[in-house]
């Protein structure tokens, strides 16, 4: 033989075709068929979501866990309307949320961690509220949290349900309409803080936009004081074309600026239903917001203080506004 022919296990034994020699016996076939599609991981007996959405039934809750970073949690993302959930990690911020009745999906408490009194107290109070209470390795805590130093402890926070800005338009609601929108609002603590004044003072809702707002997080709940459970909060898609929905439906609309062509002692619209604007921190309204306005109310303040914050502003228009209806 020719070239290596002879080399010990060089020549081919069986037919020189190519291919198999005998049938597969449907093998291949069956092999092309695919298994179908791939389950979801809720629905795999074997995966931490499944252990998760079998807790979240139990309790009627989502099973959705994302992530969150810096001192104790992460607000939730929002495309078209809708919010995820959020993480709330570290103990004392953990122990906060649970004695403020925030919301919450599920516990997570890392294996072996260390108790202490924050964590037997966060222990007692899931179990009162009947949450559900995952032990978890450190490594898929660090991933749920994001890499926040959550100290084998986190809560998952399930989305807020948000309301349409038109389901605040309540001919049957009782008293004057009375709603503050916001502009731009980023601090969640201006947003607990203004939901809690919107409770006091016996308005019937708060409206956040969409986009550059923030959202009804863990942190703004507790702020609130548990008056987010009582106050509905809206989301616009557009605030300016809400604006202009209460216009039609008979609100004027107020906007609150320290540059205001009408002060709040003679502000004479008080009495008539009032959508109340409160802008941005730092940027105040917006162009258009401004321009929807039909008032800009200015609050009169000694010299020494340059501004209000707005949680700060909001509240105490809102209070004129209760103390001229009582009159």
């Amino acid at each position: 033989m020719a070239g290596n022919s002879q080399r010990r296990g060089a020549v081919r034994k069986g037919s020189s075709k190519k291919g198999a020699s005998v049938g597969s016996g449907g093998q291949r076939r069956r092999g092309l068929e695919g298994r179908g599609p791939t389950p979801k991981a809720e629905e795999r007996p074997n995966h931490k979501a499944h252990k998760l959405a079998k807790a979240a039934a139990k309790r009627g809750g989502p099973a959705t866990a994302t992530g969150g970073r810096g001192s104790g949690s992460r607000g939730p993302s929002r495309r078209g309307g809708k919010a995820s959930s959020e993480m709330v990690a570290g103990r004392n911020a953990v122990v906060e949320a649970l004695r403020a009745d925030v919301p919450v999906t599920t516990m997570y408490v890392a294996g072996r961690i260390d108790t202490d009194d924050r964590v037997r107290e966060a222990l007692k109070i899931a179990t009162e509220r009947g949450i559900a209470i995952l032990e978890t390795p450190r490594g898929e805590l660090d991933r749920l949290t994001d890499g926040a130093v959550h100290q084998g402890l986190a809560l998952q926070v399930p989305p807020y349900e948000y309301a349409h800005p038109s389901d605040l338009i309540d001919p049957q609601a009782p008293g004057i309409p009375l709603v503050v929108a916001l502009d731009g609002i980023t601090d969640p603590r201006n947003l607990g803080a203004i939901v809690r004044s919107v409770a006091a003072f016996g308005g019937h809702g708060v409206v956040v936009p969409e986009r550059r707002s923030v959202g009804l997080t863990a942190s703004a709940w507790k702020t609130s004081a548990g008056a987010a459970a009582r106050v509905p909060v809206a989301m616009a898609a557009n605030l300016t074309r809400a604006l202009e929905e209460y216009r039609k439906a008979g609100f004027f609309i107020l906007g609150l600026d320290m540059d205001g062509d009408v002060s709040l002692p003679d502000l004479a619209l008080a009495t008539e239903p009032i959508v109340i604007v409160t802008g941005s921190e730092g940027k105040g309204l917006s162009r258009l917001v401004r321009e929807t306005c039909d008032q800009i109310v200015s609050i009169p303040m000694s010299s020494a203080v340059e501004s209000l914050n707005a949680g700060v502003a909001t509240g105490v228009v809102l209070y004129e506004v209760a103390r001229r209806r009582a009159i």
